[in-house]
């Protein structure tokens, strides 16, 4: 399968550089991926679409201020650091920009006292780094000198955007390099209506990291290589998302990295039970889905992973032909964009 093949054009004034106000104000476009149907509707009418004894399925991974900036501490060189993924205590895996200025056995140092020292070089500008000069929670000394990692298609510095509007409102265990997108419409108002009209919810985490948003750079599709990202389904979800499939339900699932915890635990333990640890599976058209019967996504990037995925689920043809009626209705694209469920 070749890359080319999930290419799309996009002007640049689709990509949404800011949220909109309020966070259901969004628009939603609903995909029937049976019929190749498209409806048009705002983000707040979801309940309409949810019945009764259908589970929804989000993920509560919250994101922190993972970018931070270093000084060589001989050279002096300064160096831009994202934290991707936490090996073991005050021991991260990075990607380092530049990467060549970070070499094993260099120090570089941070605001606050924060330092650190390169243990390990890695493939594709990673570095494994392991942290000293600090006392408390890590997590809050990265809230006082760290940014946002807003990613690069938006252009709006990461100081003038509000962190909360960066984070889901059900957000819990910090970990993640970038929001679970499609989570970011939801207010409590509209989760109290789903549980009103007996939708049952529950929570997967999947920490988000360089798996989900890393470019594809091979020409075959086939070739790409996930890196792992990690997470945890808890038995009480996993016994939700049983009764929902015994009952004839429907699983919703709420972003690609939902969907992907939970298929993940399938093809791990050939059924859905707790489970934890780390996914690199990649998803794209030929995958078989196992338990999810609906998605609820973004708009993706053009070759990206996460076009695949949805590309997988409900049908190349039919994700371009509603990226195409999106365009021509104004949607917003990407992180801060509208929305788009498949039912």
């Amino acid at each position: 399968m070749d890359l080319n093949e999930f290419y799309y054009d996009l002007d640049e004034s689709f990509i949404a550089q800011t949220p909109l106000k309020h966070r259901s104000a969004s628009k939603l476009l609903v995909l029937n991926k049976s019929t190749g149907e498209i409806k048009h509707d705002e983000f707040g009418s979801i309940v309409n679409f949810l019945n009764e004894g259908d589970c929804l399925i989000l993920n509560d991974s919250g994101v922190f201020k993972a970018r931070i900036f270093g000084t060589n501490k001989k050279t002096q060189a300064k160096v831009e650091f994202l934290l991707l993924k936490q090996e073991e205590p005050n021991v991260w895996q990075a990607l380092c920009k530049p990467a060549k200025r970070v070499r094993c056995g260099s120090w570089f140092s941070f605001k606050e006292g924060l330092c650190c020292a390169v243990v390990k070089e890695l493939e594709d500008g990673l570095r494994l780094l392991k942290f000293e000069g600090f006392a408390g929670d890590f997590f809050s000394l990265l809230n006082k000198i760290g940014e946002i990692p807003l990613p690069p298609y938006i252009k709006t510095k990461a100081e003038l955007v509000d962190p909360s509007r960066y984070q889901t409102i059900y957000s819990k265990d910090l970990g993640s390099v970038a929001a679970p997108n499609a989570g970011l419409h939801f207010t409590t108002e509209i989760l109290d209506k789903l549980r009103q009209k007996g939708v049952r919810i529950g929570f997967v985490t999947l920490h988000v990291g360089l798996g989900t948003f890393r470019p594809v750079k091979v020409s075959k599709v086939e070739n790409h290589k996930m890196h792992s990202e990690s997470f945890v389904l808890l038995q009480n979800v996993a016994d939700l998302i049983n009764e929902t499939k015994q009952k004839g339900k429907r699983v919703v699932c709420v972003g690609t990295t939902s969907c992907r915890t939970i298929e993940s635990v399938l093809l791990k333990k050939h059924k859905i039970c707790a489970c934890s640890g780390s996914t690199d599976l990649f998803i794209y058209p030929g995958f078989k889905f196992g338990v999810v019967d609906c998605l609820l996504t973004n708009f993706h990037l053009p070759c990206s992973t996460l076009l695949m995925l949805v590309s997988a689920f409900a049908g190349k043809d039919n994700i371009f032909k509603a990226y195409s009626e999106a365009k021509a209705n104004d949607y917003r694209f990407f992180s801060f964009g509208d929305a788009m469920l498949i039912l």
